[in-house]
């Protein structure tokens, strides 16, 4: 029986582990800021384990059986946590205490359980061997799940299967424990029905997974999800509500088709068409491909090199026929070269290797709503760009609305200015988002356009006098700088937005 048992710790802690991971890794879809969620949902599990642990001391009858039953009940509540708190998130008036709640409750079955084995095996092996054994099995299983979370789980399953998947393990644990030990476990049908029925539960949840995340997901977005898919670094959603086709990251809005135009247009062109000839463009981000179709529309430039952190992006709006038609063939262009890598790390890499610089780098990437993508809006961030960017050449970065996020805009004009550069702050109104705002920088004093590329349907050379205005309800405020250390930048768009979002 010892072998049995011990290969079931390593069981139940790779399945409790996937489960903690798939907690913050929802909430980090839905909620933002991945720091936090993942550093409370960790705290809030571990605190229940210990509740558990503790609770374990007053269960003094029928061990086994009841090993068999905590293994049934983690694996419903665990299988089930993903797709329950999919299902509820536009339903509940506070999403967080549902979520702490299923968290606190599998952190407590979790640690009901290797207490309870340690005392069932006190008999089989010797102390030390016990401890020893027990734990290792039980790290080496927590050491499996963060390899196969990331690199398996998450790109080919998906956070509802991977729960089912692991909910159905504990479900077999519990199954086999009874099949061995039969003779020590008293109502054994009545254990083997529960064993049964809890399998058929998440079986059909797993099947059923996608069905589950399309609903939940229906919910939550206007209009027909056309295309849904989890990459290893954010959740992919594109909607279409009649002509209005709408892409989606970790629930975010990235634009809608009907007016990115106006978004991508005041991107790029006010600072492209303020310099001579760019002959060589860096675009950060911009996976669509949308602010590529802008600058294509230069003849001078000979090539543009766009650095994505997700394959999953470049790849769907390289192949789907309804997004090739919206970036214009975009990524078929010979003058672009896609580099799938961390923006952050390929600037290092490629200031050590002095490779040649770049005429304009165009940053069109998504909001600082959590930290990993903050440091790509860091004072350090920023003095790498300036030692890639040629002699007189610029760069402009989406900084969020002026109007909602005053505080966060201003934050990413300051920090850019504090790296050394001359900043043009400007803005403009897209119907999607509102009134929307970009920082420009040169070296020194910007030169606005005197003429435009033809075919554009939003900017004039009239009208782009008036973006670099702020009302005083948008005017200059003084911030604290976005450091790699101390990202004040994350502090302010998350309380500027949540005020925004709950009013």
């Amino acid at each position: 029986m010892a072998p049995l048992l011990l290969a079931s710790v390593f069981v139940i802690a790779t399945c409790g582990l996937v489960y903690e991971l798939i907690a913050g890794t929802l909430a980090s879809y839905l909620l933002g800021d991945s720091v936090t969620q993942f550093s409370t949902i960790i705290g809030c599990y571990l605190f229940a384990m210990g509740v558990g642990s503790w609770a374990s001391r007053y269960v003094t009858r029928n061990l086994i059986a009841f090993f068999v039953r905590v293994e049934i009940l983690v694996g419903l509540v665990g299988g089930a946590s993903a797709a329950v708190l999919f299902l509820m998130f536009e339903h509940v008036g506070s999403f967080r205490v549902l979520l702490y709640a299923v968290v606190g409750l599998v952190g407590m079955l979790v640690g009901v359980e290797i207490p309870i084995l340690l005392r069932i095996l006190k008999d089989e092996l010797e102390f030390k061997d016990l401890v020893s054994r027990v734990f290792t099995f039980d790290y080496i299983g927590a050491l499996f799940a963060s390899i196969l979370f990331p690199l398996v789980l998450v790109p080919y399953l998906g956070l509802v299967r991977s729960s089912f998947l692991f909910g159905t393990l504990n479900v077999l644990v519990a199954g086999w424990v009874l099949i061995m030990v039969r003779r020590h476990v008293p109502a054994l049908r009545l254990h083997m029905g529960a064993v049964l029925a809890s399998l058929a539960l998440l079986i059909g949840g797993f099947i059923g997974a996608e069905r589950i995340t399309a609903l939940a997901e229906t919910s939550s977005y206007a209009g027909t999800v056309i295309f849904a898919e989890s990459s290893p670094y954010q959740r992919i959603v594109l909607t279409r509500r009649n002509e209005d086709l709408r892409l989606h990251l970790n629930g975010n809005l990235q634009f809608s088709s009907l007016d990115e135009y106006r978004y991508h247009e005041a991107l790029v062109h006010p600072l492209l068409a303020s310099l001579a000839a760019p002959r060589r463009v860096l675009v950060i981000g911009g996976g669509d491909g949308l602010a590529i179709r802008e600058i294509l529309k230069y003849p001078a430039v000979e090539s543009i090199t766009l650095v994505d952190l997700d394959p999953a992006m470049t790849r769907l709006f390289s192949t789907n026929p309804m997004l090739v038609s919206l970036n214009g063939g975009a990524f078929a262009s010979p003058r672009v070269t896609v580099v799938n890598a961390d923006a952050f790390l390929w600037l290092r890499d490629r200031t050590e290797r002095q490779a040649p610089r770049f005429d304009a780098i165009v940053i069109d990437l998504p909001d600082p709503s959590n930290f990993s993508i903050g440091k790509l809006y860091s004072l350090s961030f920023y003095r790498l760009l300036d030692s890639i960017l040629a002699e007189g050449g610029g760069f402009v970065v989406q900084s969020t609305s002026p109007l909602v996020a005053r505080k966060s805009f201003w934050c990413v004009n300051n920090t850019i200015g504090a790296a050394g550069f001359v900043t043009s702050p400007y803005h403009a109104y897209v119907p999607s988002f509102g009134d929307w705002g970009y920082v420009l920088a040169t070296r020194g004093s910007y030169r606005p356009p005197v003429e435009y590329p033809e075919g554009l349907r939003f900017l004039t050379i009239a009208g782009t006098a008036e973006m670099f205005r702020f009302p005083p309800d948008m005017a200059r405020v003084e911030t604290g700088i976005q450091r790699l250390d101390d990202q004040v930048l994350i502090h302010y768009f998350d309380d500027e937005w949540s005020s925004y979002l709950v009013y």
